[in-house]
Formats: C-alpha cells, sequence, structure tokens
C-alpha cells in the first residue's frame, strides 16, 4: 500500500476522515472514533490503516498510531460501557494487591486514581500501551481503567468506584441514596460523566499548538516505544486537532474555552460556599471532578480555566486534601 509521508500528509488524510463523514450521522462518528481506538477490524479502523500505511516494517505504527494515541480524547469524549461487569470484592476490605490498568491521562482513569489517593489504598500501575494492548490481553474487556483487587477485575470507573466505596463504608447499603446529600453527590457525578468530559477535548485540542502540547504530555506519560513516541506526537497531535472539532459540533459546543469556563464556575456554584460538594470533606463528587481535571490543569487550557475562573482555590484545596500519590513499584 502507498506509504504517507510527513505529518503534513497526515493531517491531509485526517481531513479528508472528517471531511468525508456528514455531521448528521451521529452513529457513524460514534462508531469511528470508538473503532479507532478498541478495535483493528471494523471497516472504520481499516479505512484509518489505508491511510496511515500498513506493512510490516517498524513504520507499521503509522497505520495504528493515529487511532491508538486518540485515547485521551476518545476517552473523554464517549461514555464508559455502560454494561460493565458486576463484581463484588472480598467481605473484609483488606487488599494485598490493588493494580490499576491505566492510560496516564484519561480522565476515567484519574478519577479512579484520585479516589485511591484520598483513601490511602496502595495500588501498582500497569501503564497500557494504546497500540497493542498487549497489556490487558488477558481481559475481556478491552477499555480502562480496569482495576484488579486480590485477582477480581473491576471495570468501569464510576462502578469500581462504587464498589470500592461500598467495602470502606459497609454500613450504607447499595443503592441507598435517600438523603439530600447522597442525591446531589449522586447528580453532580453524573454530570462529570455526562458533560464535564465531553468538554475537555475540544479544549485540549482547540489549537495547532495546544494539540502539540497535549499530545507532548501523553507520549511522555504514556507507554510507548521511542518510534511509537515521536511519531504520536506530531502524527496524533495533527490527527485530533480535526477530530476534536469533529466532537466540539457533536456535543454542541460554540466557543470551546467560554464552555470550559462556564463548566468551572457551574461547579463552584455547585459547592455554595462550602470547602467541597461534600461539606468539610470532599464527596465523590469532589473527586471525580478533581481526577478528570488532574491531567489538564497543567497544559494551556487548565491554566486559562484556573485564571479565569473561580475553581483554583477549591482545586487547591483538594491537591491537599487528596495528598501525595498512593502508588506504589510494582
Amino acid at each position: 500500500m502507498k506509504r504517507i509521508n510527513g505529518v503534513a500528509a497526515a493531517v491531509r488524510a485526517v481531513r479528508a476522515i472528517v471531511a468525508s463523514s456528514p455531521a448528521s450521522n451521529t452513529t457513524t462518528h460514534h462508531h469511528l472514533y470508538q473503532s479507532a481506538l478498541y478495535t483493528t477490524t471494523s471497516n472504520h479502523s481499516t479505512t484509518l490503516s489505508r491511510l496511515f500505511s500498513v506493512d510490516q516494517s517498524p513504520h507499521r505504527f503509522a497505520a495504528h498510531g493515529v487511532a491508538g494515541t486518540m485515547f485521551f480524547s476518545v476517552a473523554a469524549s464517549l461514555a464508559e460501557d455502560v454494561h460493565a461487569k458486576e463484581t463484588t470484592l472480598h467481605s473484609n476490605f483488606t487488599p494485598n494487591e490493588v493494580i490499576l490498568y491505566q492510560y496516564e491521562a484519561c480522565p476515567f482513569c484519574n478519577k479512579v486514581k484520585a479516589f485511591l489517593d484520598y483513601n490511602k489504598i496502595p495500588y501498582k500501575i500497569v501503564e497500557v500501551n494504546p497500540i497493542s494492548k498487549k497489556e490487558i490481553k488477558w481481559s475481556d474487556y478491552k477499555k480502562v481503567p480496569i482495576l484488579v483487587v486480590d485477582g477480581q477485575e473491576m471495570v468501569d470507573s464510576s462502578v469500581i468506584i462504587d464498589q470500592l466505596s461500598q467495602r470502606l463504608h459497609p454500613e450504607v447499603l447499595p443503592g441507598e441514596s435517600t438523603s439530600t446529600v447522597d442525591e446531589e453527590e449522586k447528580k453532580w457525578r453524573g454530570w462529570v460523566d455526562h458533560h464535564l468530559v465531553h468538554v475537555l477535548s475540544p479544549n485540549i485540542y482547540r489549537s495547532p499548538s495546544e494539540a502539540l502540547e497535549s499530545f507532548d504530555y501523553i507520549t511522555s506519560h504514556g507507554n510507548f516505544s521511542f518510534f511509537e513516541r515521536m511519531t504520536g506526537k506530531y502524527v496524533g497531535a495533527a490527527a485530533m486537532y480535526f477530530v476534536s472539532k469533529k466532537l466540539k459540533k457533536k456535543h454542541n459546543i460554540i466557543d470551546e474555552r467560554a464552555t470550559l469556563y462556564e463548566a468551572a464556575e457551574t461547579w463552584v456554584e455547585a459547592l455554595k460556599g462550602r470547602e467541597f460538594l461534600g461539606g468539610k470533606d470532599p464527596n465523590l463528587a469532589d473527586l471525580a471532578v478533581f481526577g478528570v481535571l488532574r491531567p489538564i490543569r497543567f497544559l494551556q487550557s487548565g491554566r486559562d480555566m484556573v485564571e479565569n475562573t473561580r475553581i483554583g482555590e477549591w482545586y487547591s484545596r483538594m491537591e491537599k486534601i487528596v495528598g501525595e500519590s498512593s502508588r506504589i513499584q510494582a
């Protein structure tokens, strides 16, 4: 097949993908983004492979690199699998080993880490290569986060957090949500998953320079080979710059920065003058917002958000109370 040479050609190819798909075809877009990330056999993925060249040389990264390095944006723009497996932890929550399979920049993975860090639960990290995904070949679930607690697999960030929280607080019955505080917490956790995460991608890939900044972070912190890192930084940034425009339209976002600022202010208003939504201590909604925002805090979009909204004080309080990472070396 014809090899695509250079970032300029990659940009043209991605632009062709974006331009060729009608804006009204939401289902097609959803499967395009999802298949680019999670499969290598769908028609959409095959199309991507052809556009970015396929052979058996080390340069085969070009076929899957853009798809693989899209993980941050797609994770932030597509809801997690609602058919997550139901699992139950041991009756006494004293785990000997907790392992988190993740992408470093994934907002849903960072939700789980915020919970683990706040509750001082030691955990090991396995950084998943988004291209080969060899680290999770053993699992039927092909997304992240995956948390393994003493050999038991847990998936879907919100489900993981619910199950861990239940083990930490066994006095609260599953599904119990009768108080105003519980209903408020549930409402804002849903807001994080169904609104806040969708605001991130159009912002972190808003301009070519911001897309490059984001992919510099992603490729520096992710599990990539040297060649994947060097190629993915530029090809991935170019790809997501154009894909983010489709995501912006899909989620009816006109001005991405204004929408980010509005989301930040909406959260501050929800606090109603309290230190945290949970009062004197953060609740699960606080941890969810903090976890999702943590990967972008020191990107341009995150810096702008703190400088132009009132969320900075709350974020600083969260940093202090969550404390150091509970991660331990594998």
